[in-house]
C-alpha cells in the first residue's frame, strides 16, 4: 500500500542551481544535488567527506541524458577528480547516510544496484565503461540497504531525475494502454508516463523507413539499435521512454507521425481524446 512521505529540502543561498540538500522522514538517507561549479562550497561541509555513492548527470551531443555512477570513501575527493574527465557533466547527486554508517562493502553493493536500475530503465545513457562489481554483504545488511535504495530513489526523483524508476513504478497497473499497428511490421504498445510516453517491451518497429524520414529520427532509431534497446528483429527488448507520443510514434512507424492521433486505445479512441477528456 502506498503511503504519504514527508521530505525536507534545504536550498542553499535560495538558489536551486547551486546546492540542494534533502532527506525523507524516518530515513537515514541524505541526498545532495551539487552543481559542478559549486564543488568548493560543498567541500566546506563536513559530510562532503563521508562514504557514499554519487551520480554525475549531463547531456550528450544528441541531447540524451547521461549518467556516471560511482562510489567513494571520501566523496568530495573523488568528485574533484572527475573535473578533468573527458565527458562533461553538469550536476553531481551525492548519496550518503546522515549518520555515516555506510562502509566500503555497502557502497560497492549500492553502486552495482543503481547501475542495474539505470540500465533497466534506459532513461539515460550510462557512461561507465564496465559494470561495477557487486560486493558480498550479509542478509541483514542487504535488508537494510533495500530500504536505503527505496528512499534514495524517492529523493533523487524529487530532485528531477527519474533514471532509476521503472514504468510500473511510474504508472501502476491501471494506466491505459495505447496501440499502433501499421505497415512494414509496426506493432507498438505504449502508455503515458510522467516524463513522456513509454513504448513497452515486445513492441516492434517498422523494418524500414520512408524517404522523407527526418535525420533526427534516423539517428534516434540507430541509437536505440546500437544500445540494444531494439534488437535485430526490430523488437523492443525493454521498455523505453520517449519525450513525447509523437517521437515514439515516429520510431515505431518509421515515418513522421502525430502521436496524439496515431496512438489509440484497444477500442479505437485516440490518445488526444483521452487526454482532452482527462
Amino acid at each position: 500500500m502506498s503511503v504519504d512521505k514527508t521530505i525536507q529540502m534545504l536550498i542553499f543561498e535560495g538558489n536551486p542551481n547551486k546546492i540542494i540538500m534533502c532527506e525523507s522522514s524516518n530515513s537515514n538517507v541524505r541526498v545532495y544535488k551539487v552543481s559542478r561549479n559549486e564543488l568548493r562550497k560543498f567541500e566546506d561541509r563536513k559530510d562532503s567527506k563521508n562514504t557514499g555513492i554519487y551520480f554525475l548527470f549531463g547531456k550528450d551531443d544528441d541531447n540524451n541524458i547521461t549518467i556516471y555512477i560511482g562510489e567513494a570513501e571520501n566523496i568530495i575527493s573523488r568528485l574533484k577528480q572527475h573535473i578533468s574527465d573527458n565527458y562533461y557533466w553538469n550536476d553531481a547527486v551525492v548519496i550518503i547516510s546522515n549518520n555515516n554508517f555506510l562502509n566500503k562493502a555497502h557502497i560497492k553493493y549500492l553502486e552495482n544496484e543503481f547501475y542495474l536500475l539505470a540500465s533497466e530503465s534506459s532513461r539515460a545513457v550510462i557512461i561507465n565503461r564496465t559494470v561495477p562489481t557487486r560486493s558480498s554483504i550479509s542478509e541483514y545488511d542487504e535488508a537494510t540497504l533495500e530500504g536505503f535504495i527505496d528512499d534514495t530513489k524517492l529523493l533523487v526523483n524529487t530532485l528531477g531525475y527519474k533514471v532509476f524508476d521503472s514504468i510500473e513504478e511510474d504508472t501502476g497497473d491501471n494506466s491505459p494502454l495505447f496501440y499502433i499497428k501499421a505497415t512494414r511490421g509496426a506493432n507498438g504498445v505504449g502508455k503515458i508516463v510522467p516524463d513522456g510516453f513509454a513504448v513497452l517491451k515486445g513492441s516492434t518497429i517498422a523494418d524500414s523507413v520512408t524517404k522523407s524520414y527526418s535525420t533526427g529520427s534516423k539517428k534516434k532509431r540507430q541509437f536505440l539499435i546500437d544500445e540494444g534497446i531494439i534488437d535485430s528483429s526490430f523488437m523492443f527488448v525493454k521498455d523505453y521512454v520517449f519525450n513525447s507520443p509523437s517521437s515514439a510514434a515516429n520510431i515505431v512507424m518509421g515515418r513522421s507521425a502525430n502521436g496524439l492521433t496515431e496512438w489509440k486505445t484497444e477500442d479505437g479512441k485516440e490518445l488526444k481524446t483521452i487526454i482532452e477528456g482527462a
